[in-house]
């Protein structure tokens, strides 16, 4: 077991589960959502406030579940018998895998069918809240992905703190109830436990989902995550306060690490202004191993990078060329990228070359002239 703390960003959203029982976490892609979600779970299971040091090369080891000092930050502290459920959402997600309702069964024999009534991860976590002793924790990942407001159905009127039920399980004048089916399949009014808190995550910029609806977001604290530059410097092994000119060419691996942190920089600052903050990316898509020391291995690292940086530019400016090429600082002094115009059935095209991943050797000049650039 370590010494370290849990990370500052797992106590601030317990904290506010504490006070709100719900938060939605957002951000770019590879801005440590997956991984606060895994420090989230082990931090609200245990008894202790020593755990992971969220460092983003470090395990994330169990709590000290023996250790009697519980931390003021744990939601409530009095109860011990603690479950996390877990769950994603997408675009096949429904009420009854959420909530409740009914669901074909194979009767005995298997010649006919029945129905029977779903239990679906957000009645489990309530029930398993509901009783004398229960806390439970709810992480939806992907939140936005699927019908969130369908899924979540007539819920949604119970899940601010101040509609759910007393600290004691009972009803209070404030506690909102919806109905919902029981075991025998009749509708009963329900009522969601003080001691049930909901995570939800999502990256708002996916351009594969539609937004979600305003009206179930205010019932969420948000917590936003943003791209992290000190942790790229960290993993690099880089001075952060090193400003000065990139050498013309890179005499170790360090440059190239300077030139690819300088131009993930750079990058997120265009993107931010050509399509808003929250389609950057994370440090995360540049720590997906240990760094190289030697200066070849190091290309190729960045190269991978890279290919990954360019990916993601091509789907947020997805039919954009211009806004591509201002991005990646085409036809910029040094740069490997030329952006040209040719004739297609005579209208104007534009070609964006190379079109490919870069080779090694091209990765520092192209992230040199990217960082150079205006």
């Amino acid at each position: 077991m370590n010494d370290h703390k849990y990370s500052n960003d797992c106590i601030r959203i317990m904290e506010l589960l504490g006070e709100r029982n719900n938060v939605l976490i957002g951000g770019p892609p590879a801005t440590g959502k997956s991984r606060l979600l895994a420090e989230l779970k082990h931090a609200f299971r245990g008894g202790s406030e020593t755990g992971s040091s969220y460092q983003p090369d470090a395990d994330i080891p169990l709590p000290n579940m023996g250790n009697t000092a519980v931390p003021a930050w744990l939601p409530s502290q009095d109860r011990t018998d603690r479950r996390v459920f877990i769950t994603a959402f997408d675009q096949s997600t429904h009420q009854r895998d959420v909530l409740r309702g009914l669901v074909p069964k194979v009767l005995s024999g298997g010649a006919q069918l029945g129905f029977s009534v779903s239990k679906g991860i957000l009645y489990r976590a309530a029930e398993h809240a509901r009783k004398s002793d229960g806390a439970a924790l709810l992480i939806v990942d992907e939140i936005n992905r699927g019908p969130a407001v369908a899924a979540f159905g007539a819920s949604i009127v119970s899940l601010e703190s101040d509609k759910r039920l007393g600290a004691d399980g009972k009803l209070t004048p404030a506690t909102q109830t919806f109905e919902l089916l029981d075991d025998s399949g009749q509708m009963v009014d329900y009522a969601l436990p003080r001691h049930l808190y909901i995570v939800g995550a999502m990256n708002q910029a996916d351009a594969s989902v539609a937004p979600l609806d305003v009206a179930f977001q205010r019932r969420f604290a948000p917590f936003w995550l943003t791209p992290d530059e000190s942790v790229l410097y960290r993993h690099f092994g880089l001075d952060s306060n090193a400003t000065g000119q990139l050498p013309s060419q890179a005499a170790s691996s360090k440059d190239v690490y300077a030139a690819l942190v300088r131009g993930w920089q750079k990058v997120n600052e265009r993107l931010a202004l050509g399509r808003g903050a929250a389609f950057q990316l994370g440090h995360g898509a540049l720590m997906h191993a240990d760094a190289p020391a030697h200066s070849n291995k190091a290309l190729r690292y960045a190269a991978d990078c890279w290919s990954l940086m360019r990916a993601h530019i091509d789907e947020v400016f997805f039919g954009d060329l211009r806004g591509v090429a201002e991005t990646i600082s085409a036809d910029a002094p040094g740069s490997p990228f030329t952006l040209t115009s040719a004739t297609f059935a005579e209208q104007p095209v534009l070609q964006l070359s190379p079109s490919g991943e870069l080779k090694p050797d091209q990765v520092y000049p192209a992230l040199k002239a990217i960082v150079e650039s205006p």
